[in-house]
Order: structure tokens, then sequence, then C-alpha cells
């Protein structure tokens, strides 16, 4: 990296990313941004290690992700360095933050939630502790690792208020770790508070306002106001100076424009929406995941067995946020298909990762309430030690499945369960029907289901009256 320019950029911004000094400054971001900081030293010095300090948060910030862990792994291996070094501890901290954070922007915050553990181990000021916590926070929140995350939250804010920084000095990263937090708790009132102390901030950071504004979208959502949402979600991603904000937060947004979409009733656009987003490794943002919210709402469970088998094979490689909602879409494929052990067993990982990492409404966001309620039933008949983290989401239900006001009308029936829908009107048994219809019992239970949860209900007779209202 030549140029006195380039130096002082680096400089400029590297002491910018700790709180007391303003915010990094635009064109700096951008300059460094383009910048390839070459092979590893021979041996690491301060001022090598600032430069790639300045560089990986420039990227992250400014969306140059195109080496993605790559560019991580040409300087570490498993954490560490991979040349000697003789750094201070100031410089190591301030090093693995910007790894972090560029590790999140890129999608693997579990990566990215190590990094961040070694920065807060090498902090020696309280301003670089503060940006640790932040990027820790950001990382820990994006892994639904929710507990941790608000600890680290409450780690900076602490730190901060002790301090005479100015409010123009707080972290970015705190800022979407926290409203990670609020997505799980289905908060709109704190998600607006966070997108209003976004834009307070210094305003030459476009990628300040556009997840302020994402923010809002989300807010949106989570009241069920469709028509604002989608207008805002469809200005955000056709705007021209789109491509001037952060890949992740596009992405979290694209996957919440085809939700409002599937809510809508608009299913057909809401998966050629989903088919152009690209699912980057570490999956903090899944889009077969999202799919499989629609799939359901269409009827086609086992699209969504198919198209989710490789991201169950990743195992401890996939983001827990993102697999927790993924598992349970699953179990209510299983579920319809008539495949009760598969549902168990695929709720009962689903409900097992939300004990463990402090709880989350999200997986049930999109799904029908009686479903979820056959789900969580089935998971408590085996396993005994989930009871209180059950009895939570079941308390829960009720406020989900009024926030999700889908209407029975807008969710089709394919024409074999119409043609079901029919005789269920009937006094004919499930027995007398398979037999009209020349197929077994279980296909039509199976079908039975599918149906039941098309329409948000748990048995015939409540399936009965809703079909009295529908036109078909």
């Amino acid at each position: 990296m030549g140029g006195d320019l380039l130096r002082a950029a680096s400089v400029q911004t590297l002491l910018r990313l700790e709180p007391g000094h303003g915010q990094p400054i635009g064109r700096h971001l951008t300059l460094l941004a383009e910048v390839d900081p070459g092979p590893a030293p021979a041996t690491w010095t301060d001022a090598r290690a600032g430069v790639l300090s300045s560089v990986l948060a420039a990227r992250a910030r400014r969306d140059a992700l195109g080496d993605g862990l790559d560019l991580i792994h040409r300087y570490f291996v498993d954490g560490r360095l991979t040349r000697p070094a003789s750094l201070s501890a100031t410089a190591r901290s301030r090093l693995y933050a910007s790894a972090s954070e560029y590790c999140s922007a890129v999608g693997w915050p579990q990566i990215a939630a190590r990094y961040a553990a070694e920065a807060r181990e090498f902090a020696d000021t309280d301003a670089q502790r503060y940006r640790a916590h932040s990027v820790r926070a950001l990382a820990l929140a994006l892994n639904a690792e929710y507990v941790s995350a608000a600890d680290a939250v409450r780690e900076a804010h602490a730190l901060f208020a002790a301090h005479d920084w100015h409010d123009d000095d707080v972290s970015h990263c705190l800022f979407l770790g926290e409203a990670m937090l609020a997505l799980t708790r289905a908060d709109a009132e704190r998600l607006r508070q966070l997108a209003d102390g976004l834009q307070r901030t210094p305003s030459d950071q476009p990628y300040w306002n556009f997840g302020a504004a994402v923010m809002r979208v989300a807010a949106h959502f989570f009241d069920r106001d469709l028509a604002s949402g989608l207008a805002e979600s469809r200005r955000l991603l056709h705007a021209s100076d789109r491509a001037r904000s952060p890949r992740l937060q596009r992405d979290l947004l694209l996957g919440m424009h085809a939700d409002m979409l599937a809510l809508h009733g608009e299913f057909d656009e809401a998966l050629a929406v989903l088919s152009t987003g690209v699912t980057h490794p570490g999956h903090a943002v899944c889009f077969p995941m999202q799919r499989a919210a629609t799939l359901l709402l269409t009827g086609r469970e086992r699209e969504v067995i198919e198209s989710t088998n490789a991201c169950v094979a990743l195992h401890d490689e996939h983001c827990l946020r993102t697999l927790t909602p993924l598992l349970t879409r699953r179990a209510v494929a299983f579920l319809r298909l008539g495949n009760d052990q598969r549902a168990t067993q695929s709720m009962e990982s689903a409900v097992v990762l939300i004990a463990q990492t402090g709880g989350s409404l999200m997986p049930f966001l999109m799904i029908p309430s009686a479903d979820a309620a056959r789900l969580l039933d089935l998971v408590a008949g085996v396993r005994d030690d989930l009871g209180e983290t059950i009895d939570r989401l079941r308390s829960a239900l009720p406020a989900l499945a009024a926030r999700q006001a889908l209407s029975p009308a807008l969710t089709p029936l394919t024409p074999t369960e119409r043609e079901l829908a029919h005789l269920l009107r009937t006094t004919r048994s499930a027995a007398e029907i398979a037999r009209a219809r020349g197929v077994s019992v279980n296909t039509v239970k199976s079908q039975m289901r599918s149906i039941y949860g098309k329409l948000g209900v748990s048995r015939r007779e409540e399936a009965l009256r809703v079909l009295e209202s529908r036109p078909d």
C-alpha cells in the first residue's frame, strides 16, 4: 500500500473505528476498500497490522466482499496469524476487531464471534473494549447466540456511558447487533428507536441510512403494515444507490420483502424475488429457508424438504439464526406429509436450539399456529426437559398468530385439496373418503393436515367453519 494519501487514510480510519475521534471519513473508506493489502508479511508489525485493520473495516463498510473468506485465510489460520508477529496488545485488538467486522459482513458470524472474542481479550483501553463488545454483539446476534449478544450490548453501553464520547461516536455494529435482538423479539418499537438513532449520525455514511430504512421495513413487517413495508422495501431494493449498501442488509431486506409478498398472497412474486437471492457460505441469510415459508403456504411440502436437505447437511457450518426456522419449516412439511417421527425430530432440534441460544420468536412467524402447536405437543411428548421452553413458546403462539394476520382465503388449496375439502363437508369418515378416492387412509390424513395448516386450524370442525367462508 503506497502513497501518502493512502497512509493518511489508513491512520485516520484506524483511529475513528474506536470512539473519541468521530466516524471514519467516507472518502477514506472508499479509497481503502479498493486497496489490496498484499500477502502476509514475513513478520507482522503494528504498522502492517494497522493497514490491514483499516482495509478490512473499509471493505466491510463499503461492501467490497468479493474475496470472501479467502482474504481472511490469507493472514489467519484458525484465528491465528500465519506469520510471526511482534504486535502490541492494541494492534492485535484492532486487527481482530476488524477481522470480526469483515467476517460478519461476509456472512460468517460463527467465525466473526471468535475474532471478536480475541479482540476483547487483547483490548487495553476502554475504547478498544467498546469496539470489541460491539463487533461481538453483532456476530453473536447474527448467529442466534442471544443471551451472550445481549451481555455484549450491555457491556458496550456501560463503557459508552462512562466516558465523555460524543453520540456520533456510537458503533454501527452495535446498532446492527441490537437490531438483530429486536428482530428475534419481533419488537417493532425498538426497531424504530434504533432507526432514529442511526439517522442521527453523520450524513456521509450511506450504509447507516440504508440500515435505518431496513429497520423501519422490519417494523412495518412486525406491525403487519404490509402496504407500507412493501412500498419501502421495493424502493430500497430498486434505488440507484442500493449498491452502496451492505450485502448482508440487502439480503435480509430481500427475505423480508418476499415474506411480506407471501403474507399478501403474492406467492409467485415472492418465489420470483427469492430466486434472485444468493446464499453465501455461512448462511447468515439462507434463501432456501426463506423459500420454504412460501412453499408451505402453497402446499408444496415435498419441495420444502428437497430444497433444504443441503442446508441441514452443513451441520455446524450453518448459521444458527437461520437454521432454527429452517428446522421448524421442515418439521411442518414432515407433519403435513404424515411423517410424525421426522417432524418430531426436526422440531425437537429447533426447540433445543431455541432453549440453548436464549429464545427466538422468528421460527414461528411464517407458519400456521395450528401446525406449531401440534409440533410443540409432539416434542413435549418425548422431551420433558424442554417443558419450560415449550410452555413459553406455546404462550407466545396466540400473539404470533394475531401478528400473522394471514386470511385463510389468501392461502390457495391445490386441486386435490379442494376435492378433499368438498368431501370434508360431508359426514364421511377418513376411511370412507379414502375408499371413495381409491387412496390409503394415511394419504387422506396427510392431505387433511396440509389443509388444516393452510386454514390455520387443528380439527375438522374448525376447518369446516373456515371452509364455509371460502369461495373455493
